[in-house]
């Protein structure tokens, strides 16, 4: 398959660039393909027109929800592992969750929840690195080994070709956590367009897109044309055609800078006040709006992590006994995740998207179904004061639970289970291998078949093991 012989020379940034950086950084990695894998990829992988192509969002939940607290409750088991959660009914007959999700509840016709999904690693690192890029190792490493499946899919499509959005194919609504995940070998062009800032704050806006003075575009225009022509004089010497696979890419640098359709996807102030409401006027909302909006501009692979504040004092779901108080922290933040997944996904089917996109809704791991009791290390929200004697759940990624809808599939259905105490799979077990190849598969890529090469030029799947988990494909 292609190979992306060399990497970026900038490193990638999260957050906002200024312009020239901005453009360094794209330019540079389009200049480093090569052109015939380019049209080889393209020819290999002839997909839909770009207005059918299929996209993913993944709202991430970073330290990891506890499932036993939320989509697979066990009322029956003793006060060392029930929480203090009802349960509630949902539309579909049978299938109950914890009195935490009542908008979860009202639309279970909307979603399938896979109750038992498992993986290897109990670190953050590798539990994140495992289930997003497949990597079966389970120590905790500084940087990933492979690229996660966002910066794949981004990689192959755009080798795909004749993409005419000017938008980019990768956008990270607050970023995954930089040295958990990322594009590796594919180098940093690979990475996603960041956006950092809080979308509810009412001077949202995002830096590098939709230039709105005339004057600066034009300049910019002029700039590049100017290179173009110095560019032609070289262009009999260039054996591989790489120039004009660098007109290509620098092309759709310059579009995301100059055309207004970049600036109106992500102005989220277009949006109508009671579908602002719906996903509810805080970041977590607004983040999922405007991922929403992305993918209906034409974005194919959008991530949102569900973070900072609105999680508790130490911004993430990582509820040990010493960072929250386990079931204050769940009260604290649940009703606005709640109200946000459910209007992504209502919103999904309401705007006829179902079928093109689907959304996916996961962390790392589960939590430990055993409650465990330490002391607070500070107080704040969801913590009791320092040396608070106070509940909690560890790392537990033997079994945990995540939510799927859209993509054309079937859903209102519970897939798989964990035993009585939420501790082991005892049916249907799904693995990291499992979860690629689901969405590899929605956003069809020849996952069984397709290598990259990697910084030693060895071809390298991008799934070992797994299949599509049947009941989530169309």
């Amino acid at each position: 398959m292609a190979n992306h012989k060399t990497q970026s020379p900038l490193d990638f940034c999260p957050g906002p660039v200024g312009r020239r950086s901005f453009m360094q950084v794209g330019l540079a990695g389009f200049a480093s393909l090569s052109y015939p894998g380019l049209l080889r990829l393209r020819a290999e992988n002839a997909l839909k027109p770009d207005h059918e192509k299929t996209a993913v969002i993944m709202v991430w939940l970073p330290g990891g929800l506890s499932h036993v607290d939320s989509y697979d409750p066990k009322p029956e088991v003793g006060s060392e592992y029930r929480g203090p959660f009802k349960t509630i009914g949902t539309k579909i007959p049978g299938t109950r969750i914890t009195e935490l999700l009542p908008m979860h509840a009202k639309i279970a016709d909307k979603f399938n929840i896979v109750r038992s999904m498992h993986q290897g690693a109990g670190g953050h690192p590798a539990g994140t690195i495992q289930l997003l890029s497949g990597d079966p190792d389970t120590r905790d490493k500084p940087k990933p080994k492979y690229p996660d499946w966002m910066s794949v899919a981004n990689y192959i499509r755009a080798q795909e070709g004749g993409r005419a959005n000017p938008l980019p194919n990768y956008v990270a609504v607050n970023s995954i956590n930089a040295t958990y995940s990322g594009p590796t070998y594919l180098g940093n062009a690979y990475s996603p367009f960041a956006v950092s800032a809080d979308p509810n704050r009412p001077n949202f806006e995002v830096p590098n897109i939709g230039l709105a003075d005339p004057a600066e575009t034009r300049r910019l225009s002029d700039r590049l044309a100017l290179r173009r022509s110095l560019d032609r004089l070289e262009r009999e010497f260039d054996r591989e055609g790489e120039l004009e696979a660098l007109d290509e890419f620098e092309t759709q640098a310059m579009t995301l800078l100059t055309n207004p359709k970049t600036r109106d996807a992500f102005d989220i102030a277009k949006e109508d006040k009671k579908t602002r409401d719906r996903y509810g006027r805080n970041r977590w909302g607004q983040q999922l709006l405007l991922a929403r909006r992305l993918v209906e501009s034409g974005v194919e692979i959008v991530t949102s992590t569900l973070s900072g504040p609105l999680c508790g004092r130490v911004n993430n779901w990582d509820d040990h006994a010493v960072n929250h108080h386990q079931f204050d922290a769940l009260r604290f933040r649940m009703p606005n995740y709640d109200q946000a997944v459910t209007a992504l996904i209502e919103d999904i089917y309401a705007r006829g998207l179902d079928k093109r996109v689907l959304v996916v809704v996961t962390g790392e791991f589960g939590r430990t179904p055993k409650i465990s009791f330490s002391r607070s290390t500070g107080g704040g929200n969801a913590s009791g004061p320092t040396g608070t004697l106070q509940p909690g759940r560890d790392h537990w990624p033997r079994a945990f639970s995540n939510i799927w809808a859209g993509g054309g599939m079937q859903t209102g259905g519970v897939i798989g289970a964990s035993d009585k105490r939420g501790e082991d799979v005892i049916e249907r077990p799904c693995g990291p291998g499992d979860f690629l190849s689901t969405i590899y598969h929605h956003l069809g890529i020849d996952y069984q078949k397709i290598t990259i090469d990697d910084f030693n030029g060895r071809p390298t799947p991008i799934v070992n093991e797994g299949k599509p988990i049947k009941e989530l494909v169309a």
